[in-house]
């Protein structure tokens, strides 16, 4: 019998959304996996260190774990309409230049768009990064420690509440740019498990996603439990947003996504080049 599988992905509805029915043995001749629950920049750390089985990391995390895992092609979040955004108290003004900017995660796809917009929207250069978990970024900016925040998830929703205003949308500068969808967060599995294992990780992936839009209502308890005390109607707009076809499957757009975000960040020196089939399972 084959070891049980560990996995770790956030609390986010999202998340839990997805995995509900795959994690609690729901999935018909798939074994539940064990689950840790953890911030991006953890399961990004946890991927660059080769731990776990299964992990959700940033897309702009992958040119430096491919060689020991496989993206998988659903799971994960990429969308349109939901990337992620730049905030200041009002009073600030728009000029960033030499400003503390507090963000998720050096390698995240939200930092990484970040990098991307401000070559060019502040060409003075912004000031010191300051990383801190997502749901402490507005809080610092409302209170003065930082200057700017770069949020994500259920902060597209809740922002006003903290009386901030919105200097920009890297999903809205993405899409304006490239045309494609914006690639936020990726799944991935050690290659060490085997093409035909990994073909049923995606399966089972793929038949909890099913299983969460066929009956919302069977993991409601759940995701509200992991929603860091989230309202149920903002929790809804999240896995709305964020749940979408390319949770189902990838396709050749979202691959062209990813692929379209990577090299280019790789043009700019911000990320390693990947490979010849770097993306392939």
């Amino acid at each position: 019998m084959a070891e049980q599988l560990t996995i770790a992905h956030s609390p986010c509805p999202n998340d839990t959304f997805v995995f509900h029915a795959w994690t609690h043995g729901l999935v018909p001749g798939a074994d539940a996996p064990e689950v840790t629950f953890a911030d991006i920049d953890v399961t990004n750390g946890l991927a660059e260190r080769g731990e776990l089985d299964v992990l959700k990391v940033s897309y702009a995390a992958l040119p430096w774990v491919l060689d020991e895992y496989a993206l998988l092609p659903c799971g994960g979040a990429l969308g349109r309409g939901c990337g992620p955004l730049v905030l200041t108290r009002p009073e600030s003004g728009g000029d960033l230049t030499g400003r503390t900017v507090a963000v998720p995660s050096e390698r995240s796809t939200a930092y990484l768009l970040f990098r991307l917009w401000a070559a060019e929207a502040v060409p003075g250069g912004f000031g010191e990064i300051v990383v801190l978990p997502f749901h402490e970024i507005m809080p610092a900016v409302r209170d003065g420690r930082v200057d700017a925040g770069l949020v994500i998830h259920e902060a597209r929703f809740t922002y006003r509440e903290y009386g901030l205003h919105r200097l920009a949308d890297m999903g809205e500068a993405w899409e304006r740019e490239t045309g494609l969808p914006i690639p936020l967060g990726a799944i991935i599995a050690k290659r060490s498990l085997g093409a035909e294992r990994l073909r049923a990780i995606s399966g089972a992936i793929r038949a909890s996603v099913r299983q969460a839009w066929a009956d919302p209502s069977a993991s409601r308890d759940y995701v509200l439990a992991h929603a860091q005390e989230m309202d149920p109607a903002v929790a809804d707009q999240h896995i709305g947003l964020y749940v979408n076809e390319f949770t189902a499957d990838l396709g050749e757009e979202g691959y062209g996504a990813v692929r379209a975000l990577l090299t280019r960040a790789a043009a700019e020196g911000l990320v390693p080049p990947l490979g010849p089939g770097a993306l392939d399972v």
